[in-house]
């Protein structure tokens, strides 16, 4: 995959909002005979957005230039886009626009006193990341918890690459088909939000080509954010760890993610938690100054 088809990548994200809401979910009466389209027509996109059909049209053959703002929400309202699928069309509608030009590439490290507040982390497992997924910098706890995805050597460790290229992935993660999805529709979003990431793009290029499952979920079009949840994981020294997970963008590292994982008090997790600290303290991890604890 050498770029990223900007018309083709509006295209098909509109027409996959369109396919799925029918007449009735829309408020729109539902007449009979055979509908020769999945969901609901072009001319009733337009309807319901308030727009001309060759406009609609024009829109979904990945034309988004000079669509205003209140266009794009009259749309995001007709297809009943959610929040983060309304963040992505308002991101590649900008990739047409007259403030187009690229963004920072994702940074692969932090500055020490980012270092120096993981480090201060000592009861969770805490690691930043890029939007890319690189791991760019980790506590000591969360190199243990994530030992499975640092045992590949390739830097900067890349946790998507993981859930979709390593085996281990699948006894790893507990809902394994979920974070699939979950990882293939954050990137996704991102793709949306910088087209231009030359590095992003090698990595969509290198699991659509080793990965038919990535394929399928790429293909989709599915789109979300990732700020808190469930994350369960099958440690392979700890065993089972239920955890709570945070997710939190870091003003002063624009394109950096902190995520922090914690278990509730007094439960088996809380109790995994501080066997794999021990665990880490004996052990000799592969250290490397992207995801190393030492500033």
């Amino acid at each position: 995959m050498g770029r990223i088809d900007h018309r083709a990548e509006v295209r098909e994200f509109l027409s996959s909002r369109r396919a799925r809401i029918t007449p009735e979910q829309a408020g729109l009466p539902a007449y009979g005979g055979t509908r020769r389209v999945e969901g609901l027509r072009r001319e009733e996109v337009a309807m319901l957005a308030g727009v001309s059909v060759d406009y609609y049209v024009r829109m979904e053959r990945g034309n988004l230039s000079g669509a205003s703002e209140a266009v794009l929400d009259a749309l995001a309202a007709a297809l009943q886009l959610d929040e983060a699928e309304r963040d992505h069309l308002f991101s590649l509608a900008r990739a047409t626009g007259p403030g187009r030009g690229r963004r920072p590439t994702p940074p692969t490290s932090v500055r020490p006193a980012v270092q120096q507040v993981l480090n201060a982390i000592t009861d969770a497992p805490a690691w930043v990341r890029n939007a890319r997924h690189d791991i760019v910098a980790m506590n000591s706890l969360a190199r243990a918890l994530y030992a499975p995805v640092l045992a590949d050597p390739r830097r900067p460790a890349n946790t998507t690459r993981f859930v979709y290229l390593d085996p281990a992935a699948r006894d790893f993660f507990v809902d394994w088909d979920r974070v699939a999805n979950d990882a293939a529709a954050m990137l996704r979003l991102e793709a949306g939000r910088n087209p231009h990431d030359k590095a992003l793009i090698e990595l969509v290029g290198e699991l659509s080509t080793r990965s038919e499952v990535f394929r399928q979920r790429w293909a989709s079009h599915d789109v979300q954010f990732h700020r808190s949840g469930r994350k369960r994981l099958h440690h392979p020294v700890v065993g089972r760890l239920d955890l709570n997970y945070e997710s939190m963008e870091l003003p002063s590292e624009p394109g950096l993610v902190l995520n922090v994982y914690t278990a509730a008090p007094d439960s088996p997790a809380a109790d995994g938690l501080k066997m794999l600290a021990s665990w880490a303290a004996t052990q000799e991890l592969t250290e490397d100054p992207r995801t190393s604890d030492r500033t």
